[in-house]
């Protein structure tokens, strides 16, 4: 397990001192920022807003060569601000992947690594009180904390719901189930289970949730633009089921593609999937568009910190007729812990902060979020972190930062189990059979030459490395299982 390395070590005005006096040109951030240092501590606590996406795949926006869906508004922010081009999300699913951005844990030592129906005992795994969160450490600096959308890590119902876990508001849904329908009958409100009156799921009639969380979160930022505010929305777009209003799709509509017929059944899918893929994206960006504004008209934009990703890689593309290219030049998609899998498209915009139209290739994941929130307020985590901040790369002293020895994912699902883990610009993948492949992921971002042989000197390296990088659990061991009926 990696400590967590502090960059800055005493409080918020420090970062912008640093900023000021000593911000050099290095790696690809080239140029130095233009912010001034606050003058009231308090007053100049940065909202943060981070946005994420469900199963959006790498090259599914057009900052990162998606030419087929239109996203003006992300791209923008990438014109604006800075784009990571090796990010990684927490697992190759949703449940594990979540538990790592809050917790600051990778899937070797979280207390969730799996999906609900996938522990040993097949009842499901939540968070505890016991854990440290992004949003408990938020609270610890004053802020006011809010999660909009889709939560996940709260099936039991009972100390992993949100405001048990440092978030002062709630909206959205607590289980994963409930989150597969965008036409929800009933959905949380803090602690209130509300029903959606005219709402029917299965005939995909009433208010459509992403309308839900999109006035919330401009609800909670109105409400709380006073304050130091932390808002984690987590749309649930795009993932199944595939269904968006019918006037939502008239940009596509008149697109000479080919049609892929979606089936009904558990998924109330609309019929033709390439149109509503690319609409529910557009209406996403269009919705971002949104929340950038209104940061804008309160007068808060250049003092808040916007960040956008996804929990992981894409569903929907086909590997072997694929026609967005969601994965990009990667191998894989979701429930793969090939690059496909893992790799999410990442963006973050800080005006007078982040020097705007920059990459950067340093190595992260969603484990270093909560030790980048610490950074930026000045405080050490709480409690151990597998995470390093990479504020350094946003602040444009890349050369400064510091990188990861390692970074590790396990995964035990149906393909499962399988281990990954990066040094550098390796990748060794362990399968259930004792399989091993190895990549040089410079040379080879595809993952279509496996170098691995018994003694090849990296491999051994790794190998080794990853027998340590992970503690055991009772309800997440490493062998073959089946889903749970529950």
């Amino acid at each position: 397990m990696e400590n967590t390395g502090m960059y800055i070590k005493n409080n918020f005005i420090s970062v912008f001192v640093l900023v000021v006096l000593n911000l050099l040109p290095g790696g690809s951030c080239s140029r130095t920022s233009s912010a001034e240092p606050p003058g009231d501590v308090e007053k100049n606590k940065p909202n943060i807003i981070f946005i994420l996406a469900d199963d959006l795949g790498y090259g599914d926006v057009g900052f990162n060569g998606q030419e087929l869906i239109n996203t003006p508004v992300l791209d923008k922010m990438a014109t604006d601000g800075i784009v990571f081009t090796r990010h990684y999300a927490g697992s190759t699913v949703c449940g594990p992947s979540r538990a790592s951005l809050i917790t600051g844990r990778h899937t070797g030592h979280s207390a969730v690594r799996g999906n609900p129906r996938w522990t040993k005992s097949g009842r499901p795994v939540d968070i505890s009180n016991e854990e440290n969160t992004v949003a408990k450490e938020l609270k610890r600096a004053g802020y006011r904390t809010g999660i909009v959308g889709k939560w996940g890590l709260a099936e039991n119902l009972d100390a992993g719901k949100p405001n048990n876990q440092g978030f002062d508001y709630f909206y959205g849904f607590n289980r994963h189930g409930p989150a597969h329908h965008y036409y929800p009958e009933k959905i949380w409100e803090n602690d209130n289970h509300i029903t959606l009156e005219g709402n029917v799921m299965m005939d995909k009639v009433g208010r459509y949730s992403q309308d839900l969380f999109t006035q919330k979160a401009l609800d909670f930022i109105d409400r709380e633009s006073e304050n130091p505010f932390f808002l984690y929305l987590a749309y649930t777009i795009p993932h199944y089921e595939l269904t968006i209003p019918e006037e939502q799709k008239a940009e596509y509509h008149k697109k000479d593609w080919p049609l892929r017929r979606m089936k009904m059944g558990h998924y109330r899918n609309d019929e033709n999937g390439h149109v509503t893929y690319a609409s529910m994206i557009t209406r996403m960006d269009k919705d971002i568009g949104r929340i950038l504004s209104k940061l804008i008209e309160l007068g808060i934009d250049e003092n808040t910190l916007v960040v956008f990703t996804s929990d992981n890689g894409h569903e929907y593309d086909q590997l072997d007729n694929e026609f967005f290219n969601s994965n990009g030049v990667y191998r894989g998609r979701k429930r793969d812990l090939y690059e496909g899998g893992i790799r999410v498209p990442f963006v973050a915009k800080w005006p007078g902060r982040i020097t705007p139209g920059i990459e950067s290739g340093h190595a992260s994941a969603f484990w270093d979020f909560l030790p980048t929130v610490c950074d930026i307020l000045g405080q050490e985590p709480s409690a151990p972190t597998d995470g390093k901040s990479y504020l350094p790369v946003l602040l444009g002293m890349e050369k400064k930062q510091e990188p990861h020895d390692y970074l590790y994912w396990e995964f035990n699902e149906k393909k499962g189990p399988v281990q990954a883990l990066t040094q550098g610009d390796w990748k060794l993948i362990h399968f259930v059979d004792m399989r091993y492949e190895l990549y040089h992921l410079k040379d080879d971002p595809g993952e279509s030459n496996n170098l691995y042989t018994e003694k090849h000197p990296v491999a051994v390296k790794l190998q080794k490395l990853l027998a340590s990088a992970r503690t055991d659990h009772p309800e997440f061991p490493l062998v073959k299982r089946k889903k749970s009926g529950n």
